[in-house]
């Protein structure tokens, strides 16, 4: 088998190695780097369940090739939490009771992250629109929504009292730089 040699950053740890030229994102992460809460379900980049954020963007593991990771960031449920402090989507998903399962979850909160960089503050329209690519068959896409809207209040509160107390806002794993300057810019004008 064919190898090909990858500089991948994974959860902000760097990575060199040596991958199988037909090794799916998918396999690389779970078998290789034990990142096991990227799941695989249809194998067909249609359930969703393997959703991981490469570059910024939502990506189905199980259809992109771990060799097409040379010089990529690759962002998984893993990563999202900082030291021991959760994502606030992971906290507002506990909270709304999104989670049963919790099969679905990891690539669910990979694409509201994503949505969460396109909206800031996600109409559930938006929200049915951009999650309509990830599958729950136990907890229900209406309590989804609500966890999703629930994260943005948790985010807005931890921002808004950064600034009441003169901190610079907090940034959250995968919420892109170009977000991050639209919402700060909002609070400059108040």
């Amino acid at each position: 088998m064919q190898t090909v040699e990858i500089s991948v950053t994974v959860n902000g740890e760097a990575y060199q190695k040596a991958v199988p030229s037909n090794q799916t994102l998918l396999r690389f992460l779970r078998d290789d780097l034990m990142l096991t809460g990227v799941k695989e379900g249809c194998n067909e980049g249609e359930c969703g369940a393997c959703t991981v954020m490469v570059d910024g963007q939502p990506t189905s593991s199980c259809l992109t090739l771990a060799a097409e990771m040379d010089g990529k960031h690759v962002l998984t449920v893993e990563g999202l939490a900082s030291d021991t402090r959760l994502h606030p989507l992971q906290e507002a998903f506990i909270q709304a009771g999104s989670i049963q399962c919790g099969y679905c979850t990891p690539g669910v909160l990979m694409s509201a992250l994503a949505l969460l960089s396109l909206y800031s503050h996600p109409t559930r329209e938006q929200i049915r629109k951009e999650m309509e690519g990830n599958i729950c068959r136990c907890t229900g896409y209406t309590r989804i929504a609500d966890a999703i809207l629930l994260a943005v209040e948790k985010m807005d509160a931890l921002r808004e009292a950064a600034l009441r107390e003169g901190k610079e806002p907090p940034q959250f794993a995968g919420i892109d730089e170009q977000f991050r300057e639209k919402w700060n810019s909002q609070y400059e004008e108040n």
